[in-house]
């Protein structure tokens, strides 16, 4: 895999196709990678080139260190848009990918062409403050779930009920979660966990003047649409699109929706 060093680690990424580039952001302890099932062949396929990072402290690229803020995250996107996309370039973001995307907006704004945020929100409120601290707590005190118990706590907190009411579906998410437990005691991946939405950036976000697409989904308990539709709202002449029967993993569970309304939306000049 390629990778550029940036300060004192390394960043991984991976691309495929020629044309204009797109960068994808994976959200906490995500590969980039989880890109390829289904979104990368899309744009490639529409005749774009595909740039997928491993954030620092997941997968191949360096450990995150103590400390790691948002901005931590915005350098390493900016350093792969000027070293690996060689310049502006649309940008695609989910949960934490897409945060940073968002702030990317703000810092650098002449470094993106239009911005695609997926299961996001502008501030945060009484229940994501919660779920944050909680992991948090969590991972701090080594508590390591079982595997088992946590692929059933990671559908339930991240899929469409409508996923979930079917059976070989439901089972065949129960499997990749299960081998693919979440691992909060891999040091370098635990600083992770403190970059979150955590206050309002309703006012920011209001100079921000890239093109930009807002997708939420319908069933998501972690990025509530009602949230989505606040950060579109926030953001001058942002579209909003609401995806139904999905979950925050909505990019992976109603891939086609999704990357229509992404090819659909870069493909409107």
């Amino acid at each position: 895999m390629p990778a550029i060093d940036v300060g004192d680690i390394t960043l991984h990424y991976e691309e495929s196709g020629r044309g204009a580039p797109v960068l994808l952001i994976p959200g906490t302890a995500a590969r980039g990678r989880t890109w390829w099932l289904h979104q990368v062949p899309a744009l490639v396929g529409a005749g774009y080139r595909a740039i997928t990072l491993d954030n620092r402290g997941v997968g191949q690229s360096g450990p995150a260190r103590p400390g790691l803020t948002v901005a931590d995250l915005v350098a390493d996107t900016v350093a792969v848009i000027e070293r690996v996309a060689g310049g502006p370039c649309r940008l695609i973001g989910t949960s934490l990918g897409a945060y940073v995307v968002q702030e990317v907006l703000l810092a650098r704004p002449d470094l993106a062409d239009r911005a695609v945020l997926m299961a996001s929100r502008a501030r945060p409120d009484a229940m994501s403050l919660a779920l944050a601290a909680a992991e948090r707590a969590m991972a701090d005190a080594g508590i390591s779930l079982p595997p088992g118990y946590d692929a059933v706590n990671r559908a339930l907190q991240n899929l469409s009920p409508r996923t979930l009411e079917e059976p070989e579906a439901a089972q065949d998410w129960l499997d990749i979660l299960e081998m693919s437990p979440t691992n909060w005691a891999d040091k370098g991946q635990r600083p992770q966990l403190d970059v979150t939405v955590d206050t309002d950036r309703r006012a920011a976000y209001g100079t921000i003047r890239v093109p930009t697409l807002v997708l939420s989904f319908a069933d998501d308990l972690i990025a509530p649409a009602v949230r989505g539709r606040e950060l579109a709202t926030a953001i001058p002449g942002a579209r909003y699109a609401r995806i139904a029967d999905a979950g925050h993993y909505g990019y992976l569970e109603q891939p086609d929706a999704v990357n229509d309304a992404i090819l659909e939306f870069f493909a409107d000049a």
